[in-house]
């Protein structure tokens, strides 16, 4: 079996932060987006990891290949043309292989080891409230009968969330394919949705699994309500040290230092970076960041920035220097 994993998206709404580093490489809950997809792979039998990079993929690189110890390839996305091109880019490398598709850009919590030892290929799916803004399947028993991306008129609210596990993955590149020849778009990209509906057509069986952990991180509003759910999933204390007051749940990284401050609840630090005389509520601080006298709620500081000041509500990109004396 092999992953295959798309992260070439350029995370526009997550901007200032996505203008230096990859939206899959922002910290959420005490480790990038990518990181917390990758951790859940090692137990699986998984072969090979195969990612599709963009814009900064050498940044996603050598991440994976810092940490990681999957045999990894890595395939180039120059144009954004929608997800089936993104996964058909994988092909040379994948082969008729089983594949498990992974959208590289939200975090999921889900019994992936059930998930691969169907006999079956698999969509994860969700009920939402509202299921116009999502790809959606409708079922006849386990067994999905239809896929539609962003229905008008949905008859189904079972959301497709970005998994899937396809049996003969030579069979989904020939339907890609087929889209590809007809230029057969949906809302101006090639859809993976569309793509898996010709595989359905062909007679392959595809049923749907219920993921219960869906953690959207594409807007700052969301990547603070997946920070916080996180935190509340495996609220890990850091050692108390002198003056300092800890509101869990929080994650602190053992290579951050915290002095005379009240962190949380809700809060994440990651590596390297330093906070004194601070009170810090709902906030995700990126590595190696300096803060100092200053309260912040529901903030996102990018890597090595530098703030001094007073309570503020903040969105600052990495390597911003913030003075609010």
């Amino acid at each position: 079996m092999k992953a295959i994993i798309p992260v070439a998206g350029a995370g526009t709404r997550l901007r200032p932060h996505t203008h230096s580093t990859p939206k899959v490489l922002i910290s959420v809950a005490g480790k990038p987006i990518l990181g917390h997809i990758l951790d859940q792979l090692a137990p699986l039998p998984i072969d090979e990891v195969v990612l599709v990079i963009g814009h900064m993929g050498d940044k996603i690189r050598e991440y994976v290949d810092a940490n990681y110890r999957f045999k990894t390839s890595y395939v180039v996305q120059e144009t954004q043309r929608g997800l089936a091109e993104a996964v058909h880019l994988t092909k040379q490398a994948v082969g008729d292989s089983e594949g498990l598709i992974i959208l590289g850009d939200t975090v999921f919590r889900t019994d992936f080891r059930r998930i691969v030892a169907k006999r079956h290929g698999q969509i994860g799916v969700k009920p939402v409230a509202d299921p116009r803004r999502f790809g959606v399947v409708e079922l006849s028993g386990r067994r999905i009968v239809k896929l539609v991306e962003k229905p008008e008129r949905p008859k189904s609210n079972l959301a497709i969330v970005g998994i899937y596990l396809i049996q003969h993955m030579g069979r989904l590149y020939d339907c890609i394919e087929r889209l590809m020849k007809r230029g057969i778009r949906t809302k101006g990209e090639y859809q993976l949705t569309d793509a898996l509906q010709l595989l359905i057509d062909r007679g392959e069986i595809l049923e749907a699994f219920p993921v219960e952990g869906w953690y959207d991180c594409g807007k700052p509003e969301t990547l603070l309500a997946t920070n916080r759910q996180l935190l509340e999933i495996g609220p890990r204390k850091p050692a108390r040290s002198g003056g300092v007051v800890y509101v869990p749940p929080v994650y602190v990284d053992p290579a951050a230092t915290v002095e005379h401050s009240i962190i949380g609840p809700y809060v994440s630090i990651a590596a390297g970076s330093r906070v004194r005389n601070a009170i810090i509520t709902d906030s995700v601080i990126g590595a190696n960041v300096q803060l100092d006298t200053i309260s912040l709620r529901e903030s996102i500081i990018g890597d090595n920035a530098v703030i001094h000041g007073r309570q503020r509500k903040l969105n600052v990109g990495d390597a911003s220097e913030v003075d609010l004396s």
